[in-house]
């Protein structure tokens, strides 16, 4: 999306962003540019954004393994997509360890304070509570990216963050995407001081071409490299975050409610990230691996391609119907399942995949789906189809561009699937005065209530449901697709249709990316893309379903997602969007063996 410059000596900064010199070069090699699919062999990457696949391919290319470059790719992803992602935010990582032939999970979701109760966010409307103290949950990456290296990885922490050191001090030219998501963030973020004065320089968005430099950023950076990551979760930095979530820095005159949070030190001391098997589900011969709760991704993924499979055919009106079985399913039963009984195992059986699939007829189900009953007791197809299910149905919060997915392999077939964010775009809006970092607002990921039963009810320590789905496909024991995407609960639908597109519809890996969007999530509309509608919403409409536009920002979009497919004879293929969110980058090591 970007490409960074190096700023002249003499260049005077102008908070936070300058004029871009006529003369800037490229940091790195200078060889890669940005596109959408790239070929090749020793390892491959790809993101949203050039900066970011840069950083990880340099990596790489130093002989890191897959692992070592995607935090090293997540951590520049911090610096040019710093909405999305970043150090006080969390996420999932679905990894393949080639020489141990294992895939496993590392779980960095934020927690609730300990302070937290199931009815912290009851009465508060959406919005005031997104930009408050009280959304930040207790931060995850940094832990994760610990996690990650020490048991996989082979550099420091403090390696892998040089890239993203680099780009923070030296800048990157400001794009569409990041002006359009600053100015429709303007208006919250320049009611925190810190905030505005980073990402409202004179008050106003930094323009389109102009460097955007993060100086704080890099110094945070490079401290934490040193410092390591307790003085995070429980140091100085740790009662600098807990300062800044009990008093946000709101600017005087403000009119704005900004809450404060209930975060503690001692929450920080209390945090650690996760490793945990993955979901699997085989899917016509091949095993399709996941995240397994917290996150609904692996679970509603798998129970979908589950449905279908129990199908006598899948096409758009089967993968609609899916998927909003599943997301019934999603809502009633999972959550933390330190917290909540999750019925893992029966949601992905065989059993009562078909079960749900007897619902699934020639025409839209009425709405709202009713949840199944995951308990190992299943009963053929009746001879009618239930009509709607008259339980009430929780609306989705959002559905916008927040968070980011990167994918990334190495020359000794390692693959990586990471999904981070700091949860809407933007995340709280407040940045930690003399940090360059945005706090998350996670914590509005739990079910506001009153819901009584709901398993994502806020709680002590809980980690909220997510929608994030990284996902591992492979044949014959070894990889074949990964694949993941951003779009708050929209990732869900998105990843399953380049699964459905690639694998059922014989579409290419870039084809299944590239194709227009729809997603059903237990709603009474499908959201779709405009293509969508245009090419098949005729066709739909015919067989009872009702299709709207996706509200946006942007406009018309859904997910940004990326992906590999591992072709013949050792070579890869990477894939980013040629358009959604700006178009994403892919990157290889050698184009050629």
């Amino acid at each position: 999306m970007r490409s960074v410059v190096v700023a002249s000596l003499g260049l005077v900064t102008f908070a936070g962003f300058l004029a871009p010199p006529a003369h800037a070069a490229a940091v790195g090699s200078g060889a890669e540019v940005k596109r959408p699919v790239a070929e090749g062999y020793g390892g491959a990457v790809a993101t949203v954004d050039l900066d970011a696949s840069r950083a990880a391919l340099s990596v790489l290319r130093q002989g890191g393994n897959a692992m070592d470059a995607t935090v090293a790719g997540a951590a520049a992803l911090g610096v040019t997509e710093p909405y999305s992602a970043g150090l006080t935010g969390g996420g999932f990582i679905v990894y393949y360890d080639a020489r141990k032939r294992k895939v496993t999970t590392i779980d960095g979701r934020e927690t609730a304070p300990r302070a937290m109760t199931s009815t912290a966010f009851q009465g508060i409307p959406f919005d005031e509570a997104v930009t408050s103290g009280l959304s930040v949950g207790v931060p995850g990456s940094v832990a994760q990216w610990d996690t990650a290296l020490r048991r996989y990885g082979t550099m420091s922490l403090r390696q892998v963050l040089r890239p993203a050191i680099e780009i923070a001090e030296k800048g990157f030219v400001v794009d569409q995407t990041f002006h359009d998501q600053t100015e429709q963030n303007a208006g919250r973020f320049a009611d925190f001081t810190s905030t505005a004065s980073l990402y409202l320089p004179g008050g106003q968005p930094p323009p389109v071409g102009s460097v955007f430099r993060n100086p704080d950023l890099a110094r945070t950076y490079r401290e934490l490299g040193i410092r390591g990551p307790a003085w995070l979760y429980g140091g100085a930095f740790g009662r600098e975050i807990v300062a800044t979530v009990k008093k946000p820095p709101v600017r005087q005159g403000a009119t704005r409610n900004v809450r404060s949070g209930l975060m503690e030190v001692s929450d920080l001391r209390a945090y650690r990230a996760l490793e945990r098997p993955p979901t699997k589900v085989a899917y016509k011969g091949l095993d399709v691996y996941g995240m397994a709760p917290p996150s609904s991704g692996g679970s509603t993924v798998g129970e979908a391609l589950k449905i279908l499979e129990a199908l006598p055919k899948v096409g758009l009106h089967e993968y609609l119907e899916a998927s909003r079985l599943a997301y019934a399913d999603r809502n009633a039963y999972v959550g933390d399942p330190a917290y909540v009984d999750v019925p893992l195992e029966q949601l992905l059986s065989d059993g009562f995949a078909k079960e749900r699939a007897c619902l699934i007829g020639p025409r839209a189900m009425a709405h709202p789906a009713a949840p199944g009953s995951p308990d190992g007791s299943y009963a053929p197809c009746p001879s009618a189809t239930p009509g709607a299910s008259g339980v009430s149905v929780p609306e989705e919060k959002k559905d916008g561009p927040e968070t980011t997915h990167l994918v990334v392999t190495d020359r000794w077939g390692d693959v990586a699937a990471y999904t981070i964010t700091i949860e809407q775009t933007g995340g709280s809006g407040i940045v930690v005065p003399g940090r360059g970092v945005l706090l998350n607002n996670e914590l509005t990921d739990f079910t506001f209530g009153p819901a009584p039963g709901d398993p994502n009810l806020p709680a002590p320590g809980k980690r909220p449901r997510s929608s994030m789905a990284p996902t591992i496909v492979f044949k014959d024991g070894r990889p074949l697709l990964a694949v993941g995407s951003p779009g708050g609960s929209t990732i869900i639908t998105t990843v399953l249709q380049i699964l459905v597109n690639r694998l059922d519809f014989g579409m290419s890996l870039p084809e299944a990316v590239a194709a227009p969007r729809a997603s059903q999530r237990n709603t009474a509309a499908t959201q779709a893309e405009p293509a969508f509608t245009e090419r098949y919403g005729a066709e739909l409409t015919a067989l009872g379903h009702t299709l709207t536009d996706v509200p946006g920002p942007p406009k018309g979009e859904i997910g940004a997602a990326t992906g590999l497919e591992f072709l013949r004879n050792g070579r890869v293929q990477a894939v980013a969007e040629p358009a959604r969110r700006g178009g994403g980058s892919a990157l290889v090591v050698d184009p050629r063996r």
